[in-house]
């Protein structure tokens, strides 16, 4: 017990001085402790307790009088401090009475600073919102002036930079809203001015053309006016006195030029002049704006396709007028003018790989419509006018960067149909001097005459020029007339070669195959025609032989005269010469075998008169008539011959030479004719009178042969046209068979000419006829009796023959 009660002061000790948080374990100690401990421990608190209470009551006591005097004090002080209260309250309500004014403007300047906030706050959102309701009215604006690309930026700013800050109000939803309408009102109003535009250049396409064309054209006079300024300068150290004066005119025509292109400067208009290319420009930014620059492009494209279409599909009636392809190229360099302006100021809306594959499409079709319609053109000055279209279509192309390499490769075709028309034209000239032709020598009374042929007609001959007026030259007036026309069918071939491009000696070249083309095609075939011409005689026809040979002659002048207008030597490689000379010497053939024709001709019509009674007992005695007046025809016409002008050498032997052929060939084919008539199968017999008849007749030929009708032959050349008659006639006159079958087969025969067949057929013919002979005069008998040896002779003589004819046939 007395270890439990230091214990217990322990823990008392440690309540009074220890947290009333941890009092908790140091009560649970006494729980803990020997039994009855707790009993204890309430003791032991109380006793201590009864100390403190104790110990209150001392410092109580030992206070009480100082709290008396306090409370003393404090009473004292209640009266003062009622006063106070007093003086409190009366200072407080006249406080509260002079607070009320300030309250009621303190109260006012609350309201006041509210509504300044307000304000302020209002400002602030009016100061947000104002630049999007301004931005708004100029988008509006721009819409109004069509200023669309402009509207599109500030639709831009509207979406990105003002909207997002004053998103919260309503009407700023409205606006978002619109905004995508309006993007598409701008893209169909941008689509309907592109359609619009579309629309203009297509219609002032043609326009554009002949501006662009225009411009082509004077550049390339201005540039060769200025190289031949160049030209007469550097010229002018070398020639100084002529140089002036070419000088003085190129300067004239320079100036000329320069004035004309001052002129036209102000008149003529560009692309941008003729039409307005804001809508595309337009157009194409704000489809890029809008990110629908892709799809724009297609469109512009697609269109444009479908307008060349259009465009390269010309008239039906195009080719008839130059008017036609002048439109028609107008409107296809027009085209492209645009879309090569369109190239260079826009990126991406047309590329060059666009253009070239549309060129390339353009080209084709151009060149197979050219093709096709300029087939049509009969008329050589429309072809030129194409071909002088074509050029200046093709260099304004150039210019623009197009390759037009294929369009002078056409001008090649197209320039061998425009020689098909010169030929065609020159041939209806050819006719037309032909059929004016007297076919007559050219007379001449003087000199002054004289010139003036040779002036057009290059002629030389000294042998004439010693003769003295009035005289004749040999050819007639075709002949400078055909001269002429040649040098104007090569002045008119030149003017097709020009601006194409091409070296002198490409130019000269062509100039001289389409001279040998109207040479040996169109004059060849107009001269074989008129010797064809009923109309056309013997005197023609021999001085169409004359003339054909000044033709000839003439080639040389020719060759010089495309060499001088082309400045290409005649010794160069491979310059090409005239083929003059065949085809005159084919037109000369040709009139030498007319005139062999048209004699042999009128031999047969007289021979078609012919009249013989082939049972005549005997002869007239005088020659047939239809030969004497054949004879006299052939006489006359070859004294014709033989006083054709002989001023010339060459002319007397070839009169001379056409002459004996032509003699020669009259005497042959009247022997072949005579000789047919002999075996005509028709004719059945014949009588020894009429043998007598044709005997007269064949030696009037002869006489006629033997006359020289034609000065030249030697000895009886011509006589021998006649031995087979002769030799056939004289076997039955003489009757002199014995001879003829006995010497057959010899060179020194007698009747080597004689054929067996020939004689066993009228042998026949005179047998029967002497037969015939015999009935009608009803002595068939008698002559039985009296010849019947002659009649076995002629059964023998036949029977020999034949077998001549057998032996013939079997050896053949």
């Amino acid at each position: 017990m007395a270890e439990s009660l230091p214990e217990h002061d322990r823990i008392l000790q440690e309540i009074e001085s220890t947290d009333t948080a941890c009092v908790g374990p140091t009560l649970r100690s006494v729980y803990d402790d020997q039994p009855n401990a707790h009993q204890r421990f309430m003791e032991k608190l109380d006793a201590c307790i009864r100390n403190h209470d104790r110990e209150i009551e001392k410092m109580c006591n030992f206070h009480h009088q100082g709290f008396v005097d306090a409370i003393t004090e404090l009473l004292k002080v209640r009266a003062d401090a009622e006063k106070l209260k007093v003086q409190v309250t009366d200072t407080n309500r006249r406080l509260q009475d002079a607070g009320k004014e300030v309250i009621a403007q303190t109260e006012e300047i609350i309201r006041c600073r509210v509504q300044q906030r307000n304000i302020t706050t209002v400002v602030e959102k009016l100061r947000l919102c104002l630049p999007v309701l301004e931005m708004y009215s100029k988008l509006k604006e721009q819409m109004n002036v069509k200023r669309y690309y402009s509207a599109l930026k500030t639709m831009e700013q509207l979406e990105h930079l003002y909207l997002p800050r004053v998103s919260q109000y309503r009407f700023c939803q409205i606006m978002i809203e619109n905004l995508p309408k309006l993007r598409e009102e701008i893209k169909e109003i941008s689509m309907s001015d592109l359609k619009d535009f579309l629309e203009s250049i297509r219609k002032h396409s043609d326009r554009i053309g002949e501006t662009a064309m225009k411009q082509a054209q004077q550049q390339k006079t201005f540039s060769t006016a200025l190289q031949k300024q160049n030209n007469v300068n550097y010229g002018r150290n070398m020639h100084l006195g002529r140089s002036r004066i070419l000088e003085s005119k190129n300067d004239i025509t320079l100036k000329r030029t320069f004035e004309d292109d001052d002129e036209h400067e102000e008149e003529v208009l560009t692309a941008q002049d003729l039409v307005d290319f804001s809508p595309v420009y337009r157009c194409l930014h704000i489809y890029s704006v809008l990110g629908d620059g892709e799809i724009f492009e297609n469109y512009y494209r697609k269109q444009r396709r479908k307008q060349a279409r259009l465009v390269l599909q010309p008239q039906s009636s195009m080719h008839e007028t130059v008017e036609g392809y002048r439109r028609y190229f107008s409107q296809i360099v027009g085209f492209f003018v645009v879309e090569d302006h369109i190239l260079h100021v826009t990126q991406g809306l047309v590329t060059r790989t666009y253009t070239d594959e549309l060129w390339n499409m353009a080209l084709s079709k151009i060149i197979a419509v050219l093709r096709t319609h300029s087939s049509y053109c009969s008329d050589p000055d429309l072809v030129l006018e194409l071909k002088n279209l074509i050029v200046v279509f093709a260099d304004t192309l150039q210019g623009y960067g197009f390759p037009v390499n294929r369009l002078f490769d056409l001008l090649f075709e197209i320039r061998d149909q425009y020689n098909e028309t010169l030929l065609k034209k020159w041939s209806g000239l050819f006719r037309d001097i032909f059929e004016a032709d007297n076919y007559s020598p050219i007379p001449v009374a003087n000199e002054e005459e004289y010139k003036i042929v040779i002036s057009k007609f290059p002629f030389q001959d000294p042998e004439l020029d010693k003769q003295s007026f009035p005289k004749k030259l040999p050819m007639s007036q075709s002949v400078p007339q055909i001269y002429i026309q040649v040098k104007e069918f090569i002045y008119a071939s030149l003017k097709f070669s020009e601006s194409l491009h091409r070296s002198s000696t490409e130019i000269d070249d062509m100039l001289r195959k389409s001279t040998n083309l109207l040479l040996t095609r169109t004059l060849s075939s107009c001269l074989q025609n008129l010797i064809k011409k009923p109309h056309i005689g013997l005197t023609e026809l021999v001085q169409i032989i004359i003339n054909t040979t000044h033709l000839e002659q003439a080639c040389k002048y020719l060759e010089d005269f495309i060499s001088n207008i082309t400045n290409i030597s005649q010794v160069t490689v491979h310059t090409a010469r005239l083929y003059g000379l065949s085809t005159f010497k084919d037109a000369r053939h040709a009139a030498e075998g007319e005139i062999y024709t048209k004699l042999n001709q009128k031999i047969d019509e007289f021979i078609q008169i012919a009249d013989y009674d082939w049972t005549m007992s005997e002869s007239d005695g005088r020659a047939s008539g239809y030969l004497m007046d054949l004879i006299n025809f052939l006489r006359s016409t070859f004294q014709v011959f033989t006083h054709l002008p002989n001023n010339n050498n060459d002319h007397a032997a070839m009169s001379g030479k056409v002459a004996q052929t032509a003699c020669m060939s009259a005497c042959q084919h009247l022997s072949t004719s005579l000789m047919q008539m002999l075996l005509d199968s028709e004719l059945k017999q014949i009588s020894m009178g009429a043998i007598q008849q044709f005997n007269l007749d064949v030696i009037q030929c002869e006489l006629f042969a033997s006359s020289e009708p034609v000065p030249g032959f030697q000895g009886d050349t011509l006589q021998l046209a006649f031995i087979d008659l002769r030799q056939l006639l004289d076997l039955f006159m003489v009757w002199d068979w014995s001879t003829y079958l006995a010497d057959y087969g010899q060179a020194t025969s007698k009747y080597l000419r004689v054929n067996p067949g020939t004689a066993l057929t009228l042998l026949e013919k005179v047998h029967r006829g002497m037969k015939d002979s015999s009935k009608k005069n009803n002595i068939f008998a008698q002559f039985r009796k009296n010849d019947r040896d002659k009649q076995k002779l002629i059964e023998t003589v036949v029977k020999q023959l034949r077998s001549l004819v057998n032996g013939m046939s079997q050896h053949a």
